[in-house]
């Protein structure tokens, strides 16, 4: 009978911590839709506003024809080729690794431009909570073959 009050405690805890994780995935999918969707109107300020650049911030992107790319990390939070010419993007299949204030996620996404240009990519974002808030500090794009 002692136990019964211990039991219910171990219990709330558990419950917390699964809906604390829910809530960063939530949290963590809205910044990757922000991003996109930011990407694709070119809107510099709230693009830039889901990155922090890090020391050991790198992006590379895996083209269909087997070029690879090292992006410089600060094109993602200044205007740069290919930002805003429109377009829109579904991301699905995500897989989640959270470790206190940093994670990464790997998804699919299917990107439209604005001519109707379909590109189906793998992306890995690698995220970090920063005052708070979630960001971008780095990503590996490998866009598949057309």
């Amino acid at each position: 009978m002692k136990n019964i009050p211990l039991c219910i405690c171990l219990l709330l805890l558990v419950l917390q911590s699964c809906k604390s994780k829910e809530d960063e995935t939530i949290a963590i999918k809205a910044l990757l839709e922000k991003e996109s969707a930011t990407w694709r109107s070119g809107d510099i300020a709230a693009h830039a506003a889901c990155w922090q650049v890090q020391p050991y911030s790198r992006i590379l992107v895996s083209a269909g024809n087997g070029e690879v790319y090292d992006v410089p990390p600060e094109n993602m939070i200044k205007a740069s080729e290919g930002m805003g010419k429109g377009g829109s993007s579904r991301n699905s299949n995500y897989k989640w690794a959270i470790h206190g204030n940093t994670g990464w996620v790997s998804h699919s996404e299917l990107s439209t431009s604005a001519t109707g240009l379909q590109t189906n990519s793998f992306e890995i974002r690698f995220v970090e909570k920063i005052k708070g808030s979630w960001k971008l500090v780095g990503q590996s794009i490998h866009i598949l073959k057309q």
